[in-house]
Protein backbone atom coordinates (compact mmCIF):
# COMPACT_ATOMS: atom_id res chain seq x y z
CA UNK A 1 0.00 0.00 0.00
CA UNK A 2 1.46 3.28 -1.07
CA UNK A 3 1.56 5.89 1.66
CA UNK A 4 0.27 9.22 1.03
CA UNK A 5 2.02 11.80 -0.07
CA UNK A 6 1.95 15.18 1.50
CA UNK A 7 3.59 18.54 0.07
CA UNK A 8 5.07 21.84 1.20
CA UNK A 9 2.19 23.64 0.41
CA UNK A 10 -0.42 20.99 2.00
CA UNK A 11 0.82 21.96 5.61
CA UNK A 12 0.23 25.44 4.84
CA UNK A 13 -2.84 25.70 4.75
CA UNK A 14 -4.73 27.74 6.92
CA UNK A 15 -6.60 24.76 9.22
CA UNK A 16 -10.43 24.59 8.60
CA UNK A 17 -11.48 25.47 12.20
CA UNK A 18 -9.00 28.32 12.20
CA UNK A 19 -10.49 29.66 8.47
CA UNK A 20 -14.17 28.77 10.23
CA UNK A 21 -13.20 31.45 13.29
CA UNK A 22 -11.96 33.98 10.68
CA UNK A 23 -14.94 33.53 8.69
CA UNK A 24 -16.92 35.28 12.17
CA UNK A 25 -14.53 38.23 12.08
CA UNK A 26 -15.75 41.50 10.24
CA UNK A 27 -14.79 42.10 6.97
CA UNK A 28 -14.69 45.71 7.12
CA UNK A 29 -11.66 46.30 9.36
CA UNK A 30 -9.79 43.52 7.33
CA UNK A 31 -10.44 46.13 4.32
CA UNK A 32 -9.26 48.76 6.28
CA UNK A 33 -6.08 46.83 6.51
CA UNK A 34 -5.35 45.56 3.41
CA UNK A 35 -6.06 49.04 1.90
CA UNK A 36 -3.78 50.45 4.35
CA UNK A 37 -1.02 48.60 3.05
CA UNK A 38 -1.94 48.88 -0.80
CA UNK A 39 -1.97 52.37 -0.12
CA UNK A 40 1.75 52.45 1.28
CA UNK A 41 2.93 50.00 -1.03
CA UNK A 42 1.28 50.74 -4.82
CA UNK A 43 -1.00 53.74 -4.85
CA UNK A 44 1.89 56.54 -5.57
CA UNK A 45 3.41 54.04 -8.06
CA UNK A 46 0.20 53.04 -10.06
CA UNK A 47 0.40 55.00 -13.99
CA UNK A 48 -2.49 57.25 -14.32
CA UNK A 49 -3.91 55.06 -17.37
CA UNK A 50 -4.30 51.92 -14.85
CA UNK A 51 -5.93 54.18 -12.07
CA UNK A 52 -8.39 55.69 -14.77
CA UNK A 53 -9.24 52.07 -15.53
CA UNK A 54 -9.37 50.74 -12.08
CA UNK A 55 -11.64 54.16 -10.82
CA UNK A 56 -14.82 53.19 -9.05
CA UNK A 57 -14.12 49.55 -9.67
CA UNK A 58 -15.31 47.06 -7.11
CA UNK A 59 -12.40 44.62 -5.90
CA UNK A 60 -12.44 42.33 -3.74
CA UNK A 61 -9.80 39.66 -2.84
CA UNK A 62 -10.46 36.09 -1.53
CA UNK A 63 -8.58 34.39 1.04
CA UNK A 64 -9.56 30.44 0.10
CA UNK A 65 -8.52 28.97 3.29
CA UNK A 66 -8.79 31.69 6.10
CA UNK A 67 -11.98 31.86 4.59
CA UNK A 68 -11.89 36.00 4.68
CA UNK A 69 -12.53 38.54 1.86
CA UNK A 70 -11.64 42.06 1.79
CA UNK A 71 -13.36 44.58 -0.82
CA UNK A 72 -12.34 47.46 -1.95
CA UNK A 73 -12.23 49.98 -4.67
CA UNK A 74 -9.49 52.86 -5.98
CA UNK A 75 -10.62 56.38 -5.39
CA UNK A 76 -8.80 58.19 -8.03
CA UNK A 77 -6.45 59.00 -5.35
CA UNK A 78 -5.92 55.88 -2.97
CA UNK A 79 -7.02 52.50 -2.53
CA UNK A 80 -10.72 52.66 -0.10
CA UNK A 81 -11.98 49.73 1.82
CA UNK A 82 -15.78 48.94 1.25
CA UNK A 83 -18.62 47.58 2.72
CA UNK A 84 -18.79 43.83 1.97
CA UNK A 85 -20.39 43.11 -0.75
CA UNK A 86 -24.40 41.31 -0.85
CA UNK A 87 -26.15 39.52 -3.22
CA UNK A 88 -27.17 40.18 -6.23
CA UNK A 89 -23.84 42.53 -6.15
CA UNK A 90 -20.65 40.88 -7.51
CA UNK A 91 -17.11 42.44 -7.70
CA UNK A 92 -15.34 44.29 -10.90
CA UNK A 93 -12.89 41.89 -9.94
CA UNK A 94 -11.95 38.71 -7.55
CA UNK A 95 -8.85 37.64 -7.11
CA UNK A 96 -8.76 34.40 -5.23
CA UNK A 97 -5.56 31.75 -3.49
CA UNK A 98 -5.05 30.70 -0.16
CA UNK A 99 -3.30 32.69 2.78
CA UNK A 100 0.48 31.09 1.77
CA UNK A 101 0.17 32.10 -2.00
CA UNK A 102 -0.57 35.66 -1.78
CA UNK A 103 2.20 35.73 0.81
CA UNK A 104 4.43 33.89 -1.87
CA UNK A 105 3.43 36.89 -4.29
CA UNK A 106 3.91 39.39 -1.92
CA UNK A 107 7.49 38.19 -1.66
CA UNK A 108 7.95 37.74 -5.05
CA UNK A 109 8.89 33.96 -4.47
CA UNK A 110 6.37 33.01 -6.67
CA UNK A 111 4.81 34.37 -10.01
CA UNK A 112 1.20 35.24 -10.40
CA UNK A 113 1.51 33.46 -13.56
CA UNK A 114 2.59 30.52 -12.63
CA UNK A 115 -0.27 30.77 -9.87
CA UNK A 116 -2.80 30.60 -12.08
CA UNK A 117 -1.77 27.88 -14.50
CA UNK A 118 -1.52 25.84 -11.81
CA UNK A 119 -4.90 26.29 -10.48
CA UNK A 120 -3.83 28.47 -6.99
CA UNK A 121 -4.46 31.93 -7.82
CA UNK A 122 -7.78 32.63 -9.77
CA UNK A 123 -9.74 36.08 -11.43
CA UNK A 124 -13.45 36.10 -11.88
CA UNK A 125 -15.23 39.36 -13.21
CA UNK A 126 -13.56 42.14 -15.90
CA UNK A 127 -10.19 39.81 -17.18
CA UNK A 128 -9.26 43.02 -18.77
CA UNK A 129 -8.77 45.05 -15.43
CA UNK A 130 -7.45 41.75 -14.00
CA UNK A 131 -4.93 41.43 -16.56
CA UNK A 132 -4.02 44.92 -16.88
CA UNK A 133 -3.29 45.18 -13.32
CA UNK A 134 -1.47 42.21 -12.98
CA UNK A 135 0.58 43.61 -15.47
CA UNK A 136 1.19 47.18 -13.77
CA UNK A 137 2.29 45.18 -10.55
CA UNK A 138 4.82 42.78 -12.29
CA UNK A 139 5.98 46.28 -13.50
CA UNK A 140 6.96 48.41 -10.84
CA UNK A 141 9.52 47.61 -8.71
CA UNK A 142 8.29 47.19 -5.41
CA UNK A 143 10.37 46.14 -2.43
CA UNK A 144 10.13 42.27 -1.19
CA UNK A 145 7.43 41.83 1.47
CA UNK A 146 9.60 39.77 4.27
CA UNK A 147 7.56 39.80 7.72
CA UNK A 148 10.64 38.49 9.61
CA UNK A 149 12.22 42.24 9.01
CA UNK A 150 9.39 43.52 11.21
CA UNK A 151 10.32 40.97 14.02
CA UNK A 152 12.86 42.82 15.65
CA UNK A 153 10.90 46.19 15.80
CA UNK A 154 8.18 44.67 17.59
CA UNK A 155 10.11 42.66 20.70
CA UNK A 156 11.99 45.91 21.70
CA UNK A 157 8.32 47.93 21.24
CA UNK A 158 6.65 45.29 23.63
CA UNK A 159 8.88 45.67 25.99
CA UNK A 160 9.22 49.43 26.18
CA UNK A 161 5.69 48.96 26.44
CA UNK A 162 5.50 46.93 29.55
CA UNK A 163 8.32 49.10 31.05
CA UNK A 164 6.17 52.12 30.92
CA UNK A 165 3.60 50.23 32.20
CA UNK A 166 5.24 48.78 35.22
CA UNK A 167 7.06 52.78 35.83
CA UNK A 168 3.48 54.04 35.69
CA UNK A 169 2.01 52.21 37.83
CA UNK A 170 4.85 52.28 39.96
CA UNK A 171 4.54 55.88 40.52
CA UNK A 172 1.49 56.00 41.20
CA UNK A 173 0.45 57.23 44.45
CA UNK A 174 -0.60 54.46 47.05
CA UNK A 175 -4.16 53.79 47.03
CA UNK A 176 -5.13 55.05 44.05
Amino acid sequence: MAAASTTSSDLLVVPAPVGALLSCLPAYPGSLLLVTALNLALARHLPADVGQLMLHKKMRVQVRDARLVFDFAWTGERFAPRAPLVAPAVADLTLSATAHDFLLLAQRQQDPDTLFFNRRLSMEGDTELGLVVKNALDAIELPVLDPRQWMPLLAPRQVLGRLRQRLDAASRPAGR
